[in-house]
């Protein structure tokens, strides 16, 4: 087979955790060369500046886009996102671009991808949320050619949404296979990296809700309360940069000084599931509260609609915003114990897939004319 050129496009310290098995193995292969696009949260020191992540793991070829500052707003963000990935495209000429899940710098991606003809694969595509990351998330499964998704439910949504079924493969979700690594730091490595002084804690990550903007402010200031009064101590996490961070940003730096909580911008991907791992339980709207903590069987406590209609599993309380139903939850989740289903993928294959498929001289050959199929 010809080599072939493929172009990796992150936007947040969590998609490129997800992508980075697929990234070595496409690094460790002779049949292919690689870029790495780096944009979107990655670019901004408010959240951590984790384009130097991207950096640590020693990759050659990398390209940091700035797309947005810390005020613009999401369709000047996919605006930019377009213009420079457009550019950056013409000048490397990939065969191929892969994308993960729901973002903005996802869906501009497969916009460059499907307008140049060039073969758009989608990691994770065909799930269920229930905020606007779902519909971004369908329209970049209709603009891409490849899917490769984390279980049969997400296939069979994809075949109703007139896919080609010899396009769509079952791999599971590729940071399980991070998640099950033996190469994960100790908790002590995590703790002095991040000066953490808990020793039992729980995890709070809240991201904003587009659509509920005008309740954000009461829902984040009820909710922090609640995390007071349970007298337990918190690792948070900032949320990500969708409208209204603003307003969780402010609250959360508002409790620096307070004895139970330890608040960052962001935690390298590794060190947080290490933290995960040895976690009381999760809190907040997350979605690693319905994945990744099943997979470490932490219980999780969902708040609100963000994971509406997610894969839901015995070690997870929903509850809405009301305060008392929160504090209720955070008594009730200590005696909770969790199952794991394996609903993602058992974590020990999912690269090793990955690149069997794209080694596969048939796949080159994929149409990037797409047709709906009924």
């Amino acid at each position: 087979m010809k080599t072939k050129t493929i172009v990796f496009l992150t936007g947040t310290r969590a998609d490129f955790g997800k992508l980075r098995p697929l990234i070595d193995k496409v690094v460790n292969s002779k049949n292919f060369e690689y870029y790495i696009f780096v944009t979107g949260m990655h670019t901004l020191s408010k959240y951590g500046s984790t384009y130097t992540e991207v950096q640590k793991h020693g990759y050659d070829n990398f390209f940091v886009f700035m797309n947005q500052t810390d005020s613009t707003d999401m369709d000047i963000i996919l605006s930019n996102t377009i213009t420079g990935f457009s550019n950056f495209v013409k000048e490397v000429s990939p065969d191929m671009i892969v994308i993960h899940g729901d973002r903005l710098e996802a869906l501009a991606g497969a916009i460059i991808g499907s307008f140049n003809n060039i073969l758009v694969s989608h990691i994770e595509g065909g799930e269920v949320s229930g905020t606007i990351d779902e519909p971004i998330r369908h329209a970049i499964t209709k603009l891409s050619h490849i899917h490769f998704v984390a279980n049969n439910d997400a296939k069979n949504r994809l075949l109703r949404m007139g896919e080609l079924k010899q396009n769509i493969f079952v791999i599971g979700s590729p940071d399980i296979e991070v998640m099950k690594n033996d190469s994960l730091p100790s908790l002590n490595t995590v703790k002095n990296y991040y000066d953490i002084l808990f020793n039992k804690y729980a995890i709070f990550i809240f991201h904003p809700v587009t659509s509920e903007q005008k309740q954000l402010s009461k829902q984040i200031d009820d909710i922090t309360q609640c995390l007071i009064k349970s007298d337990q101590n918190y690792i948070v996490v900032y949320p990500n940069n969708d409208k209204g961070s603003e307003t969780i940003i402010k609250k959360l730096d508002s409790l620096r000084e307070h004895k139970n909580f330890q608040i960052f911008p962001s935690i390298r991907f590794e060190y947080f599931l290490t933290l995960l791992r040895h976690s009381h339980f999760i809190i907040g709207n997350s979605s690693t509260g319905i994945r990744e903590s099943e997979i470490y069987e932490i219980p999780s406590i969902n708040i609100g609609s963000r994971q509406h209609n997610r894969h839901n599993h015995d070690g997870i309380i929903d509850v809405d915003y009301d305060p008392q139903n929160i504090s209720e939850a955070i008594k009730k989740i200590k005696s909770f114990s969790v199952s794991p289903t394996n609903y993602f993928g058992d974590g020990y294959n999912t690269s090793d897939m990955f690149i069997q498929i794209l080694n596969n001289e048939d796949l080159w050959k994929i149409s990037t004319q797409k047709y709906f199929v009924d």
